[in-house]
């Protein structure tokens, strides 16, 4: 899914996503080209791992 999909689903703002990627943490991603994309499984662990920082 998508980033804004990703934040949504996540009950985010994108540009959270966007910063814990720069600083190496938040859920797994895969990178095509220059977009990014989330995998809802991905997801999931990070919610179950209860490394949501609010």
């Amino acid at each position: 899914m998508r980033e804004a999909e990703a934040a949504g689903y996540l009950q985010l703002a994108p540009k959270t996503l966007a910063r814990w990627r720069w600083a190496g943490k938040g859920p797994n991603y895969s990178r095509l080209g220059a977009a990014v994309r989330y995998a809802v499984a991905e997801l999931d662990i990070f919610i179950a791992s209860g490394k949501i920082e609010r």
